[in-house]
């Protein structure tokens, strides 16, 4: 082929003087002809540390014989994973967005190092996907992300869908003895049936859905189970359509537009999506060039309604949505009503209306998405405050079950596991605003996820009784009345760090507000009193985190 397909590979693998270089391929499995064709990497995130990305090693090699039917030269290579679900609410969980940041870094240097003209990368657990993603705009070569899929649901006793967020919830419920142990084992046990990403919409699959709106997944690859032949298929189209990419000389920041990421957007706030997706849009918004801010997601919300029924707030598991068309059909209703831009390039070298143009509705009497006339909530559920607790922005997750306003009394915890144990004895009442602070990037570090917390508050019965407000995260599985992401953090002195027991806070979702009721002379007296806490951490990656990372309401990256 010609060096035009291998602007990368070439340097690397042609001349006298890259014998070397080739000596080491030769070893690897490279034949002759080899060193003519276009080097595609295959990032495959497969480990056995989590079910969501155990079965992704078979998939990467799916992915490899698709580039190799397209005479590309596949590599498959590894990059980390952690486990939200396994780490939750430990010290470990201070490691599930500073991951994100590792992924990306990793994908770059193999990348870069290797001279991959061009690479699949393939995601299951949350940070995954933003991470590929982040290193896919940085390095701007042609590139198609797959996602690993989703779980299916496990069974409980009564044959109803439970999932991990069951297992949360079930904790909470123990520690109010609505179950017993034999009930939570019960539980426990038949959760997680196998191979895949958690079930609802929670931040994989919402993730999944906002990259395949961005247009740089195959169609339906966001909705397909982990253990099928249509993910199979999926990975093998992948690996052949990044070689179409590099003939075509289409790359990521051609399709990563803004315009696109407003797309990803409107999905998100349609499916019912995690907060997460603020953070990891911004970031990579960041990393490709574009100017994406926080209001964005206020601006596309106000026209956007929820319409899918899906976990955690709503009723059905990601593969029920699966089995009546996946995601497609909604993509074809929301272009329909002009609330897509249809004209943005994907990978698949169309444009998304072309993608969409021969998709089928939904079938007749399904109840898993519904209609414009009748939406699950008129408006996004994903809502950006500000006030003066939040001068540069909040996030909050407005499912409209919660209602959209909320005056309370402050119960102030300086960190997670503080908090989560005084939800469990019972401190915490009716009436109460739960404040989760020093959490956030740099006060973690690391920005951990308040599912814990959030889910003993609704196995506690409490759920629509408080609110919680953290400079935290929130996993894709809270529900609630949750505001998360609060900007500045209490470790850089925002305004978090000055709430005391007692306080009344005031969150209006109507309004895109959340107040601390306290007078300004009060809060500069606590002001000139607050003292930075010391750093947990003095080395290591955490540490190199903590002196890197940039406020969430920036998508907390670390290159800045």
């Amino acid at each position: 082929m010609s060096e035009t397909l291998r602007p990368y590979s070439s340097r690397i693998t042609d001349g006298i003087d890259r014998a070397p270089a080739r000596a080491m391929l030769r070893a690897v499995g490279f034949k002759d002809e080899d060193f003519r064709k276009p080097m595609v990497g295959i990032a495959s995130t497969w480990a056995m540390i989590t079910p969501c990305n155990m079965h992704i090693d078979v998939l990467a090699k799916h992915a490899a014989r698709g580039v190799a039917h397209a005479e590309g030269k596949p590599v498959i290579f590894n990059t980390i994973t952690v486990s939200d679900g396994i780490s939750m609410g430990t010290e470990g969980m201070k490691y599930s967005l500073v991951s994100r940041e590792v992924i990306a870094d990793s994908l770059e240097t193999v990348v870069v190092a290797e001279g991959f003209d061009g690479f699949v990368a393939i995601g299951g657990c949350d940070k995954n996907m933003p991470g590929c993603l982040m290193a896919m705009a940085r390095l701007n070569r042609p590139s198609v992300f797959v996602y690993g899929g989703t779980i299916l649901p496990g069974k409980g006793k009564d044959g109803h869908d439970i999932d991990i967020i069951t297992v949360f919830e079930a904790v909470g419920a123990h520690s109010a003895h609505k179950i017993g142990d034999k009930e939570l084992y019960e539980i426990e046990k038949r959760a997680i049936p196998g191979p895949g990403s958690c079930g609802g919409m929670y931040t994989a699959n919402t993730m999944a859905s906002a990259i395949e709106a961005l247009g740089m997944s195959l169609p339906n690859s966001s909705a397909q189970n982990a253990i099928s032949k249509e993910k199979e298929n999926d990975c093998f189209a992948a690996g052949a359509a990044v070689v179409e990419l590099i003939k075509k000389d289409i790359r990521p920041r051609d399709i990563m537009t803004r315009k696109a990421f407003e797309n990803a957007i409107v999905v998100v706030q349609a499916l019912g999506g995690s907060t997460n997706a603020v953070l990891h849009l911004l970031a990579m918004a960041h990393c490709a060039g574009v100017k994406l801010r926080l209001d964005d997601f206020n601006r596309i919300g106000k026209r956007v309604p929820v319409l899918a029924d899906l976990k955690p707030s709503g009723k059905y598991a990601m593969s029920r949505l699966i089995e009546i068309g996946g995601t497609l059909p909604l993509m074809k209703m929301l272009l329909e009503k002009g609330l897509l831009h249809g004209d943005c390039l994907t990978v698949t070298g169309k444009t998304l209306e072309e993608n969409l143009k021969e998709v089928k509705p939904y079938p007749e009497g399904q109840d898993i998405v519904r209609s414009f006339n009748n939406p699950i909530k008129p408006t996004g559920h994903i809502v950006i405050c500000y006030g003066n607790l939040a001068p540069e922005g909040a996030v909050a997750k407005i499912s409209g079950k919660e209602g959209e306003y909320f005056k309370g009394k402050a119960i102030v915890f300086n960190s997670e596991e503080e908090a989560f144990q005084k939800i469990r004895d019972g401190s915490v009442k009716k009436g109460h605003v739960i404040v989760i602070r020093y959490e956030g990037p740099k006060g973690g570090p690391g920005m951990r996820e308040m599912l814990s917390p959030t889910s003993a508050v609704m196995g506690r019965g409490l759920g629509k009784d408080v609110a919680l407000i953290t400079d935290g995260r929130f996993s894709g599985g809270t529900h609630g009345f949750v505001v998360g992401h609060i900007s500045p953090e209490a470790y850089v002195g925002g305004p978090l760090a000055l709430v005391q027991n007692g306080d009344e806070i005031e969150i209006d979702a109507r309004k895109r507000q959340i107040n601390l009721l306290v007078s300004e002379k009060e809060l500069e007296r606590r002001r000139t009193k607050w003292k930075p806490p010391k750093p947990r951490y003095r080395q290591g990656l955490l540490y190199k985190y903590q002196k890197l990372v940039s406020s969430a309401s920036l998508g907390a990256v670390t290159d800045l």
